[in-house]
């Protein structure tokens, strides 16, 4: 079951890579080229950035970046990859060359489920494709406090990846809720805060790179796999979710209209706050939880059967299901965290709340204004 779910992430990904890389011109260069290629030790004050060059080989001290030991062996190593072989879209492994012209990679990375196993599949497709994984970066916000920082340096240095971890500081008083709902045409709380640490990220991404184009992230993930707080919300039982195909999806279930006739209360409004962000800042998003073929396979998971009705094994089964599948596909043991929302990550949500107040009402009456000609008036 895992492995035929993150299978048909990494066929996802492999056409993803492909089709980008075929639009992306051989002599762009790495936007990286001249800027530190973060340590494994970063963020801990020990060890020192190594800048690459512009043949993208070495590093100032002479070190060969490509073949800098690791505790990760070669994939045709872990999982007996022959040139020819295919990954189940049919993608012919090797039928680009080593060091092809990947276009520069972002992960949005928080070292949780989702981001988590989007890294380390892109990571695996990248090798298997022939492309250089030097081309891949994992970008983390990082307000100081927030745990998501040290979650994310956890995560990659348990697997050796720790060089690809760099983490976009930010200040909390850039965030601007008047902004955010012009970016994402939205009101909910949740939504609200959600979008402006997406917001914050693009934004520090695109100043250090002025020329980066794609970014991947995990969106998606929690609705596919039923991955949210029931005592959140008064009208859900574990019974309502495991029965309502596609609940987070598309509201409670196909062809039924339960929050609202624009938004449904799903996916749709997780689209918009992540797209809008990446769209505002030039970037080109990608998530492969949202593709239909990887949604017809996380709903036939048998979630009645696998949970009992019981709400802690349904917690339990996205870890389970997912970190089993990447373990499948590409031989890595994936560490799983406690769930966290994004913006709970970045940074201690009593210091969000004194940043961004809960009040519903001021949110919408903001959005409301944006369509009377009066976006600026104040909350109240």
């Amino acid at each position: 079951m895992g492995r035929r779910y993150i299978g048909a992430v990494a066929d996802e990904i492999a056409k993803w890579l492909l089709q980008i890389s075929n639009d992306t011109s051989r002599n762009t260069p790495h936007p990286a080229f001249g800027h530190p290629l973060p340590s494994s030790d970063e963020g801990r004050g020990q060890g020192e950035g190594r800048r690459v060059s512009s043949s993208g080989a070495r590093a100032t001290g002479g070190e060969n970046i490509e073949a800098r030991p690791s505790r990760l062996p070669l994939l045709g190593e872990r999982v007996g990859v022959r040139a020819g072989q295919h990954l189940n879209s049919g993608v012919a492994v090797g039928e680009r060359g080593e060091g092809s012209a990947a276009p520069p990679i972002g992960v949005c990375f928080s070292g949780g489920i989702d981001s988590g196993s989007v890294f380390l599949v892109t990571y695996h497709v990248m090798r298997k494709l022939g492309m250089n994984p030097g081309r891949l970066k994992a970008f983390t916000l990082n307000f100081g406090d927030g745990p998501d920082f040290h979650q994310a340096r956890e995560f990659l240095d348990r697997l050796g990846l720790g060089l690809f971890l760099e983490p976009i500081e930010a200040d909390l008083s850039s965030l601007d809720v008047a902004e955010t709902i012009r970016v994402m045409e939205d009101y909910k709380p949740l939504d609200v805060e959600c979008a402006s640490m997406g917001i914050t990220l693009c934004r520090g991404i695109r100043a250090r790179y002025p020329d980066w184009r794609y970014l991947i992230d995990g969106d998606g993930g929690d609705e596919n796999l039923k991955d949210y707080p029931i005592e959140e919300n008064p009208e859900l039982t574990i019974r309502s979710v495991v029965n309502n195909p596609m609940l987070y999806q598309e509201g409670w279930g196909v062809g039924r209209i339960k929050h609202s006739l624009t938004y449904s209360g799903g996916l749709s409004r997780s689209y918009a706050r992540t797209y809008a962000p990446a769209k505002r800042f030039g970037f080109d998003g990608f998530s492969p939880f949202t593709r239909p073929n990887v949604i017809e396979v996380a709903e036939a998971i048998p979630f009645t059967t696998l949970t009992g009705m019981s709400v802690e094994k349904l917690y339990a089964l996205k870890g389970e299901i997912v970190s089993r599948g990447v373990k499948a596909v590409t031989g890595l043991d994936m560490p799983v965290f406690p769930k966290r929302r994004f913006q709970h990550g970045a940074v201690a949500r009593e210091k969000l709340r004194q940043r961004l107040p809960e009040q519903e009402m001021g949110y919408r009456r903001r959005y409301l204004a944006l369509y009377q000609g009066d976006a600026g008036r104040g909350l109240e």
